[in-house]
């Protein structure tokens, strides 16, 4: 077995991958898995999840362990809060898991790290080959969806691997969830590899393997969790948080804008309410709808999220006697403002779960889009005539 060193660089914002960590290098180019066995003649340290390298008849390939180490859950933490995602990917190609053989399985990944990890872990105790497809970072469900988890990416990278000369048996083991992109017919025609669907979950592999690579009725069914929703909330509410900033100064503007300037006291007083009512509309859209999502009535998330948002303006006004929204103009500037705002941010958490599907999506942007314009042109109207009436204007 042959022993490799290499050493890792912090993701940056571009290029290709280095030794498996989204970043590019000069010296140490790994576009693919097999260019990471280049690293140590630029005298490269391994990232933990290589240990080495299994030699085949199409020549060596990356051993990995299934061992998860404190940076892969550290990074498994900022991509669940971040865009860091989208730069957490490994280099396509074939892996090595232990030490397989000609009749070793064959599991098929996306190049999105998190997902890699994950199988690997679920195949700790099992000497398997990982083929991993470039899907742009993008987990095995959303990019089968994409078109980047496909039957022409899998032909080419088991046409790349040389991946015949390196088993004896012709089966492929992919991702449920992948089924949606890869046409198994066209793929054993064009490779001779046949493919065959493994469970939903990549912890149930290990069963799925036992039971002779049959699947339960279990294993077929997707599991979407209070607990599954409530990991995936962070990446709804910080994209939403870092524009919030622009929302509060808006309010703040218009809240302390006199005849005689711009007054702090009338914003932060005046205004401070509608900031409250910005964050629970925030926190309603990105993380109350998705948690409740099942028990929120009909199918639109659109529809769910507006629901959750006049549900918690209704309580604000009502129990929490925030001042000055109770004015009538104020009021259904609240209910018609923040219940479109949380609908929008609801609607975002569509891409994350498994309620929906692309058409669908397009079908509640398409009406959305303008329901949320007109919701927001009516509010700054109504904002300019209570302006004006609160300066005597009118």
């Amino acid at each position: 077995m042959q022993k490799l060193t290499f050493i890792t660089k912090e993701p940056q914002k571009s290029g290709g991958a280095c030794c498996g960590t989204g970043t590019t290098d000069s010296a140490c180019s790994s576009d693919t898995a097999r260019d990471l066995l280049s690293c140590p003649s630029a005298n490269r340290t391994a990232p933990p999840w290589i240990t080495g390298a299994v030699p085949t008849p199409a020549g060596a390939v990356p051993q990995i362990t299934a061992v998860w180490t404190f940076a892969d859950r550290w990074g498994m933490i900022k991509s669940r809060t971040g865009a860091y995602r989208m730069r957490y990917t490994v280099p396509p190609g074939l892996y090595a898991l232990g030490g397989p053989g000609r009749d070793s399985d064959v599991f098929v990944s996306a190049n999105y790290k998190l997902s890699f990890d994950i199988l690997r872990r679920s195949l700790a105790g099992h000497h398997a080959w990982v083929l991993v497809l470039d899907t742009k970072s993008i987990n095995v469900w959303c990019a089968a969806g994409k078109g980047t988890f496909g039957t022409d990416e899998l032909v080419k990278r088991v046409t790349e691997a040389r991946l015949e000369a390196i088993v004896g048996h012709r089966r492929l083991i992919v991702p449920q969830l992948g089924a949606v992109g890869v046409n198994a017919g066209a793929v054993q025609k064009r490779t001779g590899f046949r493919v065959s669907f493994g469970p939903v979950d990549a912890r149930d592999i290990p069963e799925y393997i036992r039971a002779g690579y049959k699947k339960t009725k279990a294993m077929s069914t997707m599991r979407f969790t209070m607990l599954d929703r409530l990991v995936l909330t962070p990446m709804e509410i910080n994209p939403a948080m870092k524009k919030f900033p622009w929302v509060a100064a808006g309010i703040l503007l218009i809240f302390g804008l006199q005849p005689s300037g711009l007054l702090f006291k009338e914003a932060w007083f005046n205004g401070l309410p509608y900031q409250l009512l910005g964050l629970l509309a925030v926190f309603t859209g990105a993380l109350v709808t998705p948690v409740l999502l099942p028990f929120v009535p009909f199918r639109s998330f659109a529809i769910k999220g507006w629901l959750m948002g006049v549900l918690s303006v209704f309580v604000a006004t009502r129990y929490a006697s925030l001042p000055g929204v109770q004015d009538p103009i104020l009021l259904i500037v609240a209910y018609l403002l923040f219940p479109a705002l949380s609908s929008y941010i609801a609607l975002q958490f569509t891409g994350s779960t498994t309620f929906t599907g692309m058409s669908g999506v397009k079908k509640e942007l398409k009406i959305g889009i303008p329901l949320y314009i007109g919701a927001a042109s009516i509010s700054v109207i109504l904002m300019v005539i209570f302006k004006l009436r609160e300066w005597n204007v009118i």
